[in-house]
């Protein structure tokens, strides 16, 4: 075995151990299930989740697609060997369609669907992020608390925010400034606000007023905070339902006590937005210093320590149970990692993220069909795009081509904004060079499978509505790398992909027998399928 075979394994064993206890949760379902819910657009969501490299985007999503009952984590993120000999995330996934249920505002728990669609950070597989974004709704910042916003945050950010997807931020890594750093709780806080407001900037500069509000506060639940390489996070609401019974204090109040400058006086059970009051020998404690990283902070020393009476007392208080032989076996990090988990993980908390605070399909197509279609604004195929109309015709934007395990085969992975696309239905096949009218670069087709991402399976559906991400096979053969399919005549192209970055280094090729230069020049397209920009 290669250096990174090994590491593949040893990594999968790990990561399976991380996250065996959240599979366990979800119920047994079947593909019927995932297709009965795929129906009701309402409870659809579209997601990407974004990022510099090192900034921990991979295990956030593996802990989402753990959460969702799919075991074998490394199935989905870091299948190649080069990303695990260079420690970085270079190839990635593709996507998959995750089964959640979510409750909402106390009511009972509603199931959700949740595309999640893979971005890498590597800025050589940058064209994979502009191909996800335009199939995407949401997308989940993710930013390291101790490096801050960077560059290559700011680009992808500015990405999404070009196709009018609305943003929420996870502020990554928190375990590193306790335990690493071991900062003060009034450092982390600053930290964690300059990140924010170096976020909002970029929000607020290149954000779409058909967007609404894209700036990004804690105390609006957009953002939340943690540790994926851990496994846990939080909001603000996490903590607010907490103190607000504790404190007697509405829960509205107390989500905007808990960040901004906010003291709490102990003695006489009052706020102030003054740190030192006149009269004061000490100074109060920022609220969200005293109340969230003051508790998490004594909590995880505690076990890092091996103060087990200390935490065995936080844990009962916090109705932490571990199941299993318990945690009588497990010390150090591995029982930190697994009772912050416990307390508060971060698939739960992401999952809240993204159904509340980001839009579903038909939301969220009535503010981007400018951006998705090239054609005029009051035509058919623009209405039906729109309204996210099941009835409506035929539009699906195939976004990238996807080779199969072998190698030998690409399937088209895209999008359905409109109708229903099901197999055996008659298309028509419009690449980026068709014009309205025009013969070239238009081809009519039955479509011969539809599926969908399930980690790395592909599993067969008989069809597929608006507002889902698809599978398709047999469409690369009059697809290059993208291109529109409809079922309606006079239906214009989507917009096409405006990749950011262009290759820097050209070279030329050339065959030493004549004869195999078609071979050569079909493995060029191939190439140019699979990475548009010649990665």
């Amino acid at each position: 075995q290669t250096v990174g075979q090994r590491c593949l394994r040893r990594t999968c064993l790990w990561r399976r151990h991380q996250f065996a206890h959240s599979a366990a949760e979800m119920p047994c379902l079947t593909i019927d299930h995932i297709r009965a819910l795929m129906d009701h657009n309402d409870r659809i969501r579209s997601v990407s989740i974004i990022g510099a490299p090192d900034h921990g985007m991979t295990m956030l999503a593996d802990s989402l697609v753990s959460k969702a009952g799919i075991t074998a984590v490394l199935e989905f993120s870091d299948t190649c060997y080069e990303e695990l000999d260079r420690a970085t995330r270079v190839c990635g996934s593709v996507g998959t369609s995750l089964y959640f249920e979510h409750n909402e505002d106390g009511t009972d728990a509603k199931p959700h669907l949740i595309n999640l669609i893979d971005c890498p950070g590597s800025l050589r597989e940058s064209w994979k992020v502009t191909a996800a974004l335009r199939i995407a709704d949401g997308a989940v910042v993710v930013v390291d608390c101790v490096e801050g916003c960077t560059v290559r945050t700011e680009a992808v950010l500015r990405q999404s925010l070009a196709e009018r997807v609305k943003p929420c931020l996870f502020l990554n890594q928190l375990d590193r400034c306790i335990l690493e750093a071991q900062m003060a709780p009034e450092e982390i806080y600053r930290r964690l606000r300059l990140a924010i407001e170096s976020v909002n900037v970029v929000a607020a500069t290149y954000a779409d007023p058909l967007l609404g509000d894209s700036q990004l506060a804690p105390e609006r639940g957009t953002v939340a905070f943690g540790s994926g390489r851990c496994g846990w996070g939080f909001t603000l609401e996490s903590f607010a339902n907490i103190y607000a019974a504790k404190l007697g204090i509405r829960k509205d109040k107390m989500l905007k006590y808990l960040w901004g400058d906010n003291f709490f006086d102990a003695k006489t059970k009052t706020w102030t937005t003054v740190p030192k009051p006149e009269g004061c020998n000490a100074p109060f404690s920022r609220a969200f210093c005293r109340f969230i990283i003051k508790p998490i902070g004594q909590f995880m020393r505690a076990i890092m320590d091996g103060e087990e009476e200390k935490y065995e007392k936080m844990m009962s208080a916090l109705g932490i149970r571990i199941d299993g032989r318990g945690h009588g076996h497990m010390t150090g990090e591995v029982l930190m990692n697994r009772a912050m988990r416990e307390w508060l993980g971060s698939a739960d908390t992401l999952l809240s993220v993204i159904c509340t605070h980001l839009p579903s399909p038909k939301a969220a197509q009535r503010y981007r069909v400018e951006k998705l279609y090239d054609g005029p604004m009051d035509d058919e195929a623009s209405s039906a795009i729109r309204n996210c109309d099941r009835s409506g015709p035929l539009m699906l934007y195939v976004s990238r081509m996807v080779p199969d395990k072998d190698g030998r085969r690409l399937f088209a992975f895209g999008r359905v904004f409109s109708g229903t696309v099901g197999v055996g239905q008659n298309v028509r096949m419009q690449g980026p060079r068709y014009e309205p009218g025009g013969t070239e670069d238009m081809t009519l087709r039955k479509i011969q499978r539809t599926a969908l991402l399930l980690g790395r399976r592909i599993e067969a559906v008989a069809d597929v509505p608006c507002g889902n991400v698809v599978v398709l096979s047999g469409v690369d053969r009059f697809l290059l790398t993208s291109g529109t399919l409809t079922t309606l005549r006079d239906a214009r192209n989507f917009a096409g992909l405006k990749y950011r970055v262009s290759p820097i280094v050209r070279v030329a090729v050339q065959v030493k027998d004549g004869e195999e230069l078609p071979k050569l020049l079909e493995g060029l397209k191939r190439l140019l399928e699979a990475a548009p920009t010649g990665g």
